[in-house]
């Protein structure tokens, strides 16, 4: 009982401390991101084929301009001082060494590779916003971030092949489904396939939101695996999530952008894999897949069908939004679809996944 108790407690504190840094960290950011105009200076976009996206700028032109982007710096900023300030803290303070949840088998990859993503985003954030002064090509090219997306999913799919000994993902209640050292692709496809959710943050409070019921379920399914370190990992992106959802609800202080949304799609590969819930991750992260799902829809219909589209705009939730829903209701009932299924998830992932 007594070990259950400081699991718990290693878990909620890593969320509770991630959660107070991200609070204590925003004024700064926020002091420096509107001293120095850091936003677009020209709202809209292309779509991923590189043709215009006339509704979605015409819902979006008063938005984006004026807000900055960096959000996501709350997020994996405040995950890295926490991790840090609980891997130092018993070199100070003896009997403390219980809460560092830094480890080599659960917690290096996920937090490497949201270190590693939120840089590259971080990068082509401050390239869009410097590149729109100089009125250049904003941001990174779509190509070199799935580049990046590719390498990490490679090294991923390497560490887990090689040193952990990873060569099947559960079926839930049929089984392990054998692949030996196919999972290093299907690990490649599966980042890719959530780097591709990543147009999910395109509405206050929405990826924010949706990221944190995503790694809250896994906080829990980690935790009834006995993968405490990870538990603690996921509650510590789960409060920083909540620290920066707290300033991005409507309407927002800031936007999440690449440098939030690309360490924490990246990230959230490799614990659906330590958590060996690979095949019910499109159930956990419903608002996700149904986002990735609406683009890839528009982009084949318009291929196609001569330019047919099957949804006013994509993806999902601007579509939503062309019906003339408000913004907020789009928000609120992704939030609402998304706990139910991310509990149905859970549910199926533990019943009937790995016995560990």
């Amino acid at each position: 009982m007594t070990i259950i108790y400081l699991s718990l407690t290693k878990v909620f504190l890593a969320s509770a401390v991630a959660f107070f840094i991200g609070i204590a960290i925003t004024p700064i950011l926020t002091d420096y991101l509107y001293k120095n105009k850091m936003w677009k200076k020209k709202s809209g976009k292309v779509a991923p084929d590189g043709r215009e996206t006339p509704i979605f700028n015409e819902l979006h032109k008063d938005k984006e301009v004026g807000t900055p982007r960096f959000g996501g710096v709350i997020i994996w900023g405040s995950v890295l001082v926490v991790t840090l300030i609980f891997w130092l803290l018993p070199l100070i303070w003896s009997g403390t060494d219980k809460f560092n949840f830094l480890s080599r088998n659960q917690t290096w990859l996920p937090l490497f590779t949201l270190l590693i993503g939120a840089l590259v985003g971080l990068i082509d954030d401050w390239r869009q916003v410097k590149a729109e002064k100089d009125c250049k090509n904003a941001g990174l090219s779509f190509s070199r971030r799935l580049g990046v997306v590719i390498v990490l999913g490679l090294i991923g799919g390497y560490w887990f092949y090689f040193k952990l000994g990873v060569m099947a993902i559960t079926l839930p209640f049929i089984g392990p489904f054998w692949l030996g050292v196919l999972i290093i692709p299907l690990f490649i496809l599966v980042m890719i396939a959530l780097f591709s959710s990543g147009v999910i943050d395109g509405l206050d409070g929405l990826a924010g939101g949706v990221m944190a019921i995503i790694f809250a379920s896994y906080t829990v399914i980690a935790f009834f695996q006995n993968q405490i370190d990870l538990a603690a990992f996921c509650g510590a992106v789960t409060g920083g999530l909540l620290a920066f959802l707290w300033f991005n609800i409507p309407p927002a202080r800031f936007y999440m952008s690449e440098t939030g949304i690309l360490g924490l799609t990246t990230a959230l590969t490799v614990v659906a894999f330590l958590t060996d819930s690979v095949a019910t991750l499109p159930i956990i992260a419903l608002p996700l897949a149904a986002t990735a799902l609406s683009v890839i829809i528009q982009l084949l219909s318009k291929k196609l069908r001569n330019g047919r589209k099957v949804f006013k705009v994509a993806p999902l939730h601007h579509h939503f939004e062309a019906l003339g829903w408000p913004a907020c209701k789009v928000v609120m009932r992704y939030w609402v679809i998304g706990i139910i299924f991310a509990i149905i998830g859970m549910i199926i992932t533990l019943i009937g996944g790995p016995k560990l």
